[in-house]
Formats: structure tokens, C-alpha cells, sequence
């Protein structure tokens, strides 16, 4: 743990974003649906008012530097921590410190970056004592706290979402970072507005990585007597490859599947086949996508094109004779026939519907015609009394009832006229007529 040290340690040597991070409001850039004028964190910050909060946001989007501009204003003890180096034993030592200045009437804000990494035990040790008001916590993750953060201690905090940063912010930080002391101000550099805009848009709303992609692509620029060119080839190499934000057992992983199956529900086969492509570059199981495929199969298009699950399921096994990089073209495959199949959720609803009865109804027992009889006890119990054989009858069916007493007028197929599914929607209307005749 740290006071106030974090946000301090400027020197020459640090990293531009580092070197760069705003002290002030007036100086940060973006969330203007925050800290514009008249905003309540704005205010809460400006009036020193800050109750505990959790700042939810994708990296590089000005969380710790929000944390030290608190830092900066509050009449407090300010204390950094860090999920990422601190255990029970650390939070302990910093609890107690809090509460003796809390006797002494001094008021505590911790910091805690990252605080999605701590466990379940340790965010409840912070409990007590923001119920207490021994201090004011300030969280930063980039995880859904909904998920990573305790009910308990989410209840008592307000949470602040702070959105990826657009490319016009982007390119006046570039801009400040060219013209500020505490950049190249005191250096003449050569970059184009198209150069730093192409920077903003690999940056993809992160505010470090485009910092540090400028201070990479200005170091390996060209130095001459009049200064520093960054050339259009070295920035090629600095912007070859994004790293895309993607966390397989995070919110990304679950919100890009969700983007997949949606676009697929909807037949957009070019969005379903970036959203997987996305998936894919993140580092992806392909076999997971492909699992998802087979559900998307029956569940959004069933009966109205039965061919989508064998497709489905020969593009999972193609993937697991071959791999990535080569399955790839097999997952855009089975992505383009299922969004352009005909859709039914037919099954889907008739398989939610069984199962909301068989949850709530008494477990029926099974109908003495429809029994099996090995022994001769069973036959002298009836099992298997008025069966009726349907290969025996012409029309190859019988009027044997098959359901359950209390649920022989129940339906829970109802099938749609989309594709295939119209046939055997005629079919079945025929066999229900027939039924009926009695």
C-alpha cells in the first residue's frame, strides 16, 4: 500500500501516459457524460463530497487518473491499494489506520485498483468499515461489477461507468502529448493529422495505448537536424496488430457470444461473421464457438431447416480434425447457413414449456398401456393392457393415449409455417385431426 506515492512518480523516465495524466479536471479528456458541467461526479469531486464508488470501465479510459485527481483535491488521508499485491494481512493494517484517523475525525478514501481480482474474503473485510465510515472506497475494474463485486459491498457504492474514449478525444491527447513539456514539447516532431488519426483508431478508445504508440512510433521515427519525422512505414510496424480487449471468462466473452447468436437470430450473416471473427482474434476455443452453433441450430431454427444441425455439428468436428488458424473458414461456413436458414423457435418454446410443467406439476405415473411387461407379476398388474401396436394399423396410427392423465389436452409443440417446418406443421394438424375422430 501507498500514500499518495502512485500518482506522483513523474519523471523523465516514466511512460508518456504516465508523464501526461491530467491533475485537474479541466485537463481530463472525455466521460463528458460524467464530468461535463453540471455532471454529479463533476460536482461530488469539485465540492470534495465523493461517497464510496466504483469506476466500471474498458483500460485506458481515465479511471486511475480520476483516482488521482481525488487524490489530488480531497481534504482526506488518501491511501493507493492494489488487488493485484495485497492480501487479507495488508487490508487489515490499512483498516486499522483508517479507523484510528476515523477517532481522530480524519476521514480515509482507499483506492483499489483492480478490485475485481480480490476474492470473495477479502472484499468482505472492507465491509465493516465502509459501513462504518472509517473509509470511502474508490474501486476501478474493468469486469462487470455486477458479477466481480460482493452484493453487499456493491449495495453501498455508487457505480460510474466510464465509456471507451472516441477518436476525436483521442487525437487532442496525441495532439497535448505533442505540444506539452512533459511530452515532446520541447522537441520538433513531423506527424501528419492522418497519422495521428489512423493512431486514435488502432488505439481503440484506450487512452495508454495510443500514448504509447505515439511515443513508440516518435522514437523509431527519423532524426535529422531539424527534428523527428515518424514515417509511414514505422508506424505500420507500431499499428501492425490491435490487441483486442478480450477476456474469456469475462463480460467481452459473454457479450461477443450474445452479439454472435443475435445477429445469426436476425439473419445478418456479415455481423455474425465479424462478431466470430472477433471472437477468433481474441483467442477464442474454436471448438466453443462451435458448440454454440449446434445449440443455434435447433433452438432458433429447429424443424424449419433440420439440415442447420448437421451442418453444425460436421463444422465442430471439421474444427476438431483441424484447428485454428484452417477451421476458421469452417466456423464462417456454418455462420453463413445459420443466419440465412429459414428461423423457428418452435422447439425451443415446446422444450421451456415441458419443463416449466415437469418442475411444477407431480411427477405423473407412466400410463399402464404404455409399461413394458417382462414378468409375469407385471402382466397380472396390467402392465402394458391396451397397448396398441402403430405399425399394425394402416394409417400407421392409434387413438392409445400417451400422456398422463392430467395432461392429455396439454400441447407444447406449435409448429411455425417457416421452411420445412411448414410441412410438418400440415402433417401434424393431420395426425391431431385424425386423433379427434373418434
Amino acid at each position: 500500500m501507498e500514500q499518495m506515492t502512485l500518482f506522483d512518480n513523474r519523471t523523465d523516465n516514466a511512460p508518456l501516459a504516465s508523464r501526461l495524466r491530467p491533475a485537474s479536471l479541466e485537463h481530463f479528456v472525455g466521460q463528458e457524460h460524467l464530468l461535463g458541467p453540471g455532471r454529479m461526479l463533476r460536482q461530488l469531486i469539485e465540492k470534495d463530497q465523493i461517497s464510496s464508488m466504483i469506476f466500471w470501465g474498458p483500460p485506458g479510459v481515465g479511471k486511475t487518473t480520476l483516482a488521482s485527481i481525488i487524490a489530488g483535491r480531497t481534504q482526506a488521508d488518501f491511501i493507493n491499494f492494489s488487488a493485484v499485491t495485497s492480501g487479507i494481512k495488508e487490508i487489515k493494517e490499512v483498516m486499522n489506520q483508517a479507523e484510528q484517523s476515523r477517532r481522530m475525525g480524519i476521514r480515509t478514501v482507499l483506492f483499489v485498483d483492480e478490485i475485481h481480482r480480490f476474492n470473495k474474503a477479502q472484499q468482505d473485510a472492507f465491509l465493516p468499515f465502509v459501513e462504518r465510515g472509517s473509509i470511502t472506497l474508490i474501486g476501478a475494474t474493468t469486469e462487470n461489477p455486477s458479477f466481480e463485486v460482493n452484493a453487499a459491498l456493491l449495495s453501498r457504492c455508487r457505480v460510474f461507468v466510464l465509456k471507451a474514449l472516441e477518436d476525436a478525444d483521442l487525437v487532442r491527447l496525441l495532439e497535448n502529448a505533442l505540444k506539452n513539456p512533459a511530452g515532446f514539447g520541447s522537441q520538433t516532431i513531423r506527424i501528419t493529422p492522418e497519422q495521428l488519426r489512423a493512431i486514435a483508431g488502432f488505439a481503440g478508445g484506450d487512452a495508454r495505448t495510443a500514448l504509447n504508440t505515439l511515443e513508440m512510433a516518435v522514437l523509431n521515427g527519423e532524426i535529422d537536424a531539424g527534428g523527428i519525422t515518424v514515417t509511414a512505414e514505422g508506424l505500420s510496424q507500431c499499428i501492425s496488430r490491435k490487441s483486442l480487449l478480450y477476456d474469456k471468462n469475462g463480460e467481452e466473452h459473454y457479450n461477443l457470444i450474445s452479439a454472435l447468436h443475435k445477429s445469426m437470430r436476425n439473419s445478418d450473416p456479415d455481423a455474425a461473421i465479424y462478431w466470430m471473427c472477433r471472437m477468433l482474434e481474441g483467442g477464442e476455443d474454436p471448438l466453443y464457438i462451435a458448440r454454440r452453433l449446434i445449440r443455434f441450430a435447433s433452438e432458433d431454427i429447429g424443424m424449419a431447416d433440420s439440415h442447420a444441425l448437421q451442418v453444425a455439428v460436421s463444422v465442430y468436428q471439421a474444427c476438431h480434425f483441424l484447428g485454428m488458424p484452417e477451421c476458421d473458414v469452417h466456423l464462417t461456413h456454418a455462420v453463413t447457413y445459420l443466419s440465412l436458414a429459414p428461423k423457428s423457435n418452435a422447439l425451443y418454446r415446446a422444450c421451456e414449456s415441458c419443463k416449466q410443467d415437469v418442475g411444477a406439476l407431480r411427477a405423473e405415473p407412466v400410463p399402464l398401456q404404455l409399461r413394458n411387461a417382462p414378468t409375469r407379476l407385471m402382466k397380472e398388474l396390467d402392465y402394458g393392457k391396451g397397448y396398441e401396436y402403430a405399425h399394425d394399423a394402416e394409417e400407421k396410427l392409434t387413438h392409445m393415449e400417451c400422456m398422463p392423465e392430467s395432461l392429455q389436452h396439454r400441447t407444447y409443440y406449435h409448429p411455425t409455417e417457416e421452411g420445412e417446418e411448414k410441412a410438418a406443421k400440415e402433417r401434424f394438424e393431420r395426425i391431431r385431426h385424425w386423433k379427434q375422430q373418434i
